[in-house]
């Protein structure tokens, strides 16, 4: 079993996502923010996921407010939003930090495997994006001026 294929992380209602059923699955895992100039990147994230979800695609969002205090809502505000008004259907983890002591597991693999812009492995915003392969490789890192649509040639190659 791959490294992350071994991870877990936390549910909103308190129960684990066990990484292991991601095996065999192209992941795009995606820090995402309800109140970032960036928020509208969610309706091309939910087609992305529409596109390729029948192709063993799956899309996790890990809700974060380290950056401009941007996500202040609670998990369910935070699920409510989505759904309402961005139609999101893929998983959303419980909210959790993405850089600092208190970074959760994923993050600390994801940053491990593949760092950003100018070598440094810090989440630099809301949305940046880590596309995992079949085998759990991390093959891709985007900063979040990189649209989901932009994306999609590369996931299609993956999936």
């Amino acid at each position: 079993m791959s490294a992350f294929h071994s991870l877990k992380a936390e549910l909103p209602n308190g129960q684990t996502y066990d990484f292991a059923q991601l095996k065999g699955k192209v992941v795009l895992i995606v820090n995402v923010a309800s109140k970032c100039g960036f928020t509208p990147q969610y309706k091309g994230l939910q087609a992305l996921y529409d596109k390729y979800k029948e192709k063993d695609f799956v899309i996790l969002g890990f809700p974060c407010n380290q950056f401009g205090g941007q996500e202040p809502g609670s998990d369910d505000e935070i699920a409510t939003f989505c759904e309402r008004n961005h139609g999101v259907s893929f998983p959303l983890m419980k909210k959790t930090d993405v850089n600092g002591d208190a970074t959760n597991e994923v993050y600390k693999f994801l940053k491990s495997e593949k760092s950003g812009l100018l070598g440094l492995a810090r989440i630099k915003w809301n949305f940046e994006k880590f596309l995992i392969d079949k085998e759990g490789n991390v093959v891709h890192r985007w900063a979040s001026t990189t649209s989901p649509e932009s994306i999609d040639a590369e996931v299609a190659k993956l999936v």
